[in-house]
C-alpha cells in the first residue's frame, strides 16, 4: 500500500488537514501531514499567502523536495491549493510516486518538469466550479499531459478550499462526494 503524503494549503497546517488525514487513516491508509509553514497556521487567507510569499518560491519548492527526500516507498502525493503544487512537483519528480490528489490547485505542467507526465502515475483534481484560483485552461492541459490516468471533479459553488470544516464555503455535500472519490482512486492504487 503506498503512504499518503498530504500536504497542507497556504493557510498552513490547519486543522481541517489533520481531519482529512484522519478521515484517510480511517481507510486504512498511512498518511502523514507534513509542515513546511514552520508550524504557522493562518485563519485568514491573505495572511497565508504574506507567509507564503516571505518564503519564496524557490525555498518552498525546496521543502517541497525535502518532504519527498524523506519518501522511501511507494506514495501517494496529496495536496490542497498551494500544496496541490507540491503534490503535483513530487508525483512528476518521484521515482516512488503512484499518484497525485490535486485538491483546490493544479499548474501547468512546465512549472514542475521540463519532460512529460511519468506514465502510470494517475491523478485526480477536485475544485468547485467557479474557484476563482483554479484555472480550467490549465487543468484540462494537464489533463491531455496525464491522459487516460487522469480524473477532473467539480463542485457546486466559488468556495476555495470547500472541504475543509473549519473554514467559511465548507460544503459537508460536496467534500463527502470528495472524499468517496477519493477513496475509489485510492482503491485502485
Amino acid at each position: 500500500m503506498a503512504e499518503i503524503i498530504l500536504l497542507h494549503s497556504a493557510q498552513g497546517l490547519r486543522p481541517g488537514v489533520g481531519a482529512a488525514a484522519e478521515a484517510l487513516r480511517e481507510g486504512g491508509h498511512m498518511v502523514r501531514t507534513p509542515d513546511y509553514y514552520d508550524g504557522e497556521v493562518f485563519d485568514d487567507l491573505q495572511a497565508g499567502l504574506r507567509k507564503r510569499d516571505a518564503i519564496g518560491p524557490e525555498e518552498i519548492e525546496l521543502r517541497f523536495r525535502r518532504i519527498g527526500d524523506e519518501v522511501t516507498g511507494p506514495a501517494v502525493f496529496a495536496g490542497f491549493s498551494l500544496g496541490a503544487y507540491g503534490a503535483q512537483l513530487l508525483a512528476v519528480t518521484h521515482p516512488a510516486a503512484r499518484g497525485a490528489l490535486l485538491f483546490h490547485g493544479a499548474v501547468p505542467l512546465a512549472e514542475v518538469t521540463a519532460g512529460d507526465w511519468p506514465d502510470g502515475v494517475p491523478v485526480q483534481v477536485h475544485h468547485a466550479e467557479r474557484d476563482p484560483w483554479v484555472d480550467e485552461d490549465t487543468v484540462a492541459r494537464l489533463g491531455t499531459a496525464v491522459g487516460a490516468g487522469f480524473e477532473h471533479f467539480t463542485y457546486p459553488g466559488d468556495a476555495h478550499l470547500f472541504a475543509d470544516p473549519d473554514l467559511p464555503g465548507y460544503s459537508g455535500e460536496s467534500a463527502a462526494l470528495m472524499w468517496k472519490r477519493v477513496r475509489d482512486f485510492l482503491s485502485r492504487i
